[in-house]
């Protein structure tokens, strides 16, 4: 990592995480009855309960509403879950105030214009490589892998390497 990503992450204490087109492919999936899908990647799941170990504090904010997203949240662990958002900053801002945070502990991952306002915020913005040129040309990493694809976990990885976490996390499945 260049020094200045690693410094960034490393002061990072909360992770920020839009939904569609990050924890899943932004596809919307319907069933005949209405009923909203989401496919969400096993391996961002797993690079989520490791940070979580690892001491930085999960939030995510979508302008959405999901059941599928109360649902995986609730199996992750994360307790900070706002949806149908529309001013995702203002949430942002009330988030840091409630955790005793500034902007300079967090991290956020996002994949399109909504996500901008919080990503010019934190001290560690990234996104997902399908984003407009947009939203890429402020953010401090770009990821390899997309939305729903393991980006995720590429940034807590990323985090976890910079806050020499990683190891530990990776030898719990060693044993």
């Amino acid at each position: 990592m260049i020094p200045e990503l690693t410094a960034r992450a490393r002061a990072v204490r909360l992770l920020v995480l839009d939904v569609d087109g990050v924890l899943t492919d932004g596809h919307l999936y319907y069933a005949d009855d209405g009923v909203e899908l989401k496919a969400f990647n096993i391996q961002d799941g797993l690079g989520l309960r490791m940070l979580s170990v690892s001491g930085i504090i999960i939030a995510i904010i979508s302008g959405r509403r999901s059941k599928a997203l109360e649902l995986r949240a609730e199996n992750l662990g994360v307790k900070h879950v706002f949806q149908g958002v529309s001013d995702k900053l203002l949430v942002f801002e009330q988030l840091l105030t409630s955790l005793s945070l500034n902007a300079g502990a967090a991290a956020a991952i996002g994949d399109d214009l909504p996500d901008l306002p919080v990503l010019r915020r934190c001290e560690l913005a990234a996104c997902v490589p399908e984003a407009p040129a947009l939203l890429r040309d402020h953010v401090h990493y770009v990821t390899q892998r997309g939305g729903g694809r393991g980006a995720v976990r590429e940034v807590c990885e990323l985090i976890m390497t910079a806050q020499g976490t990683l190891e530990a996390r990776l030898h719990e499945f060693m044993k």
